[in-house]
């Protein structure tokens, strides 16, 4: 009852039960998402489907605020659940609808990307932005982080998912490129998942050659 957290609407920080007496009929849980400050959290692209069903979030910026809710599980019957790394639970939200086309363009994605990412996905998170890096359910990426910074040794790492928004412009120009130009194709998948790592707080492995990879797209 003594914890507080920043939340979305209130713009202050709130209790849960405070958090829990706000809560619409229709939502199930209890959404949080971390980060490294409000401000960022603010701006991550998964949170915005969550924004436009009017549901609150509460923003976790102290290293230990997932963990803590990880062991608590739920508060007064209501489970939380991350809006950044899990499935968000709205089952009434349609699916993206795949074409064939997009599977193809999906798979070609995970095939240039390979090992660095365990899967690449249509996202039911997305709507504005055109991808995001989700981690499932497990270790999560600011548990990653965490684990980094106090014990490197470890090689602790969250399984990587790469959401892509099918209907996003810059999908579509992957898409309609990648029967004509493959090595073009491969260059917008490279972008695609650059900007995943960022926008996940993700250190890049080749700054520089991303740089230059984005350069050579205006040539």
């Amino acid at each position: 009852d003594l914890l507080l957290f920043y939340s979305s609407s209130e713009k202050k920080l709130v209790t849960l039960e405070e958090y829990k007496s706000r809560m619409k009929e229709d939502q199930k849980y209890i959404y949080y998402a971390c980060g490294e400050s409000v401000g960022k959290i603010d701006r991550l692209p998964q949170t915005e489907l969550l924004r436009d069903h009017g549901y609150e979030i509460l923003y976790c910026t102290d290293d230990v605020d997932e963990f803590a809710l990880r062991m608590m599980r739920e508060f007064d019957g209501k489970e939380f659940r991350s809006a950044v790394d899990g499935d968000l639970g709205l089952e009434d939200e349609p699916k993206p609808q795949e074409s064939e086309s997009d599977k193809e363009c999906l798979a070609f994605i995970k095939e240039t990307l390979g090992n660095r990412v365990d899967e690449v996905k249509a996202s039911q998170k997305l709507k504005s932005h055109p991808v995001c890096m989700t981690s499932g359910e497990g270790l999560t990426f600011e548990m990653e982080k965490y684990f980094q910074a106090v014990q490197p040794e470890l090689s602790m790492k969250a399984k990587r998912i790469l959401e892509v928004n099918v209907a996003h412009p810059a999908f579509l120009k992957l898409e309609s490129v990648r029967a004509t130009d493959p090595e073009l194709a491969k260059k917008y998948a490279e972008v695609l998942y650059n900007q995943a790592l960022l926008i996940a707080g993700l250190p890049l492995a080749d700054p520089s050659g991303y740089t230059d990879l984005v350069c050579s797209l205006w040539s």
